[in-house]
């Protein structure tokens, strides 16, 4: 195996809370959660949050709900993380970014990983329990998008369609929390979210573009190269439409529309300044991410309050 290629470790902050206030025993398991990286908990906890709102015609949605949610979120994204971990244990050690997580710089063993793991989905599923039966079947299918996507990478191009599919899958099951079915709105969100994450996916998986490339692993990143921004509009704009598709179909009232129109700022300022280039701007630009989504969720809420 080869040394660690590339910068080290950008995204991860030194003197983060899990370095400062946890025992020193508990902070590989933290880290192996990536809580002291919470900007992907955001990403998978916001299409949750969306379908919640957009669900709750003409009232404040549940703040139980919304508090299950983001519980279910930090430890299903800790499963996952986990879980990712254990399948890329050896590109992760050929990678400065990622050559200190705790696996493949030995502060967990694999057989303590595979335990951790195992006691992170028991704790997924209870969590999943106090949800109605059609949203615990649809969390119980999640688990085949969970389990895949790590795997992607090694045989296609298009992994972050994978994510896309795993990491929005919140908004059908949101709405189903609300509703205790599917309708369309939640179906038309849903793909909303993975040209989503198609599009800031893409702008993560530039970080570590040279890389992958010498070890192997594929990204829209490499498909694109230097045509990345056209296609970052396409799946942008797409994003955008489809939010607004699915808030038509459930009757959002106009407040919601002030809060669509300042998402789109948001999203042609990231493709218009983005430097794929540039890691630290690809991965800034990455976390910003999470402004578009809360303000995508602060919309639904005031449409459908209002509606």
């Amino acid at each position: 195996m080869t040394g660690p290629q590339g910068r080290a470790n950008p995204d991860i902050v030194a003197g983060n809370w899990v370095e400062r206030w946890l025992p020193n025993a508990a902070r590989p398991y933290a880290r192996l959660m990536r809580l002291d990286r919470p900007i992907g908990s955001w990403l998978l906890l916001l299409p949750c949050w969306w379908g919640t709102a957009m669900a709750s015609t003409g009232m404040w949605p549940s703040l139980w709900l919304l508090l299950i949610f983001a519980v279910g979120t930090i430890v299903m994204r800790g499963a996952g993380c986990t879980y990712n971990d254990i399948v890329d244990r050896d590109f992760d050690g050929m990678v400065a970014r990622t050559a200190t997580r705790p696996i493949p710089s030995g502060d967990v063993s694999l057989r303590q990983a595979i335990v951790f793991l195992i006691a992170l989905l028991l704790a997924g599923f209870a969590i999943l329990l106090t949800f109605n039966a059609y949203t615990i079947w649809l969390g119980v299918l999640s688990l085949v998008l969970v389990f895949t996507y790590p795997l992607m990478k090694r045989v296609t191009y298009w992994p972050q369609i994978f994510l896309g599919l795993a990491f929005n899958w919140g908004a059908l099951m949101s709405w189903a929390a609300v509703k205790g079915v599917l309708d369309w709105p939640a179906v038309v969100l849903y793909m909303a979210g993975i040209f989503w994450t198609l599009g800031y996916d893409t702008i993560y998986a530039h970080q570590d573009k040279e890389d992958d490339a010498l070890i192997g692993v594929k990204s829209t990143a490499l498909k694109f190269g230097d045509r990345t921004v056209p296609w970052l509009i396409g799946f942008y704009v797409l994003t955008a439409l489809l939010i607004a598709v699915a808030a038509a179909m459930a009757n959002s009232a106009w407040p919601f529309w002030p809060f669509w129109i300042a998402g789109c700022a948001h999203l042609a300022w990231q493709v218009r300044r983005v430097d794929i280039d540039d890691p630290d701007d690809c991965l800034a630009k990455f976390k910003s991410n999470r402004d578009f989504g809360l303000l995508m969720f602060a919309g639904l809420i005031a449409g459908q309050v209002a509606a």
